[in-house]
């Protein structure tokens, strides 16, 4: 079997639709980042890429499981959900910790991640206490997202394809783990960095 029947049309479809919001989302942060730093470049790109899968993806996912069934929905959005599903059977049906964990991330991050685009683009003064308070929130979730499947012996998890495991579920949640951790430095550093400067400028007034 090679690696495009394995994989088939849903899985495709799946991946293509990520990969196109991956791409939006990195065309408009590049172009509002346009004027920055690398680093504020890619913290951008990453914050639209962000914002478009908590409002589009798992904003669906919230809608379809408040006012029905993932499993029996039909439509691009809920076709991605039940491939999902294959990795992580709680998200074809109603779990209350998932719905909880993703009504805040869908509404509380999502709404973060644009308040901390405009932030960076108009270089506010609240920027990293927005970031880290969006990085902290992101990270819990994904805790909480996992956490309570392992108490229990990850029940629900398909370890056994390798499309499931390391694509879908490793490869896909470890992002919402690696880029918030790296903004987390970010800021830690530029904070320290401001907190040097202020020492140092107000030893010099003494």
């Amino acid at each position: 079997m090679d690696v495009a029947s394995e994989l088939g049309a849903a899985a495709g479809r799946s991946l293509l639709l990520c990969a196109a919001l991956l791409a939006g989302g990195c065309t408009l942060g590049l172009c509002l980042g346009r004027h920055r730093g690398a680093a504020d470049r890619g913290a951008l790109a990453w914050l639209c890429y962000d914002a478009l899968v908590h409002f589009i993806l798992e904003g669906a996912f919230v809608y379809l499981a408040l006012v029905g069934n993932i499993a029996e929905s039909e439509g691009l959005l809920a076709s991605l959900w039940i491939e999902y599903g294959k990795a992580d059977a709680r998200w074809l049906y109603f779990d209350a910790n998932l719905m909880a964990v993703e009504l805040l991330t869908v509404f509380l991050d999502g709404s973060l991640a644009l308040f901390l685009i405009y932030a960076i683009v108009k270089e506010k003064y609240y920027r990293h206490f927005i970031q880290i308070t969006l990085c902290v929130c992101e990270l819990y979730g994904g805790w909480m997202t996992f956490f309570p499947d392992w108490l229990m012996g990850s029940p629900n998890l398909n370890t056994s394809n390798w499309l499931y495991f390391w694509v879908y579920l490793v490869f896909f949640n470890g992002l919402w783990v690696l880029v918030p951790g790296l903004l987390l430095c970010q800021s830690w550093t530029e904070l320290k960095k401001m907190h040097h400067k202020e020492t140092h400028s107000g030893k010099k007034f003494q």
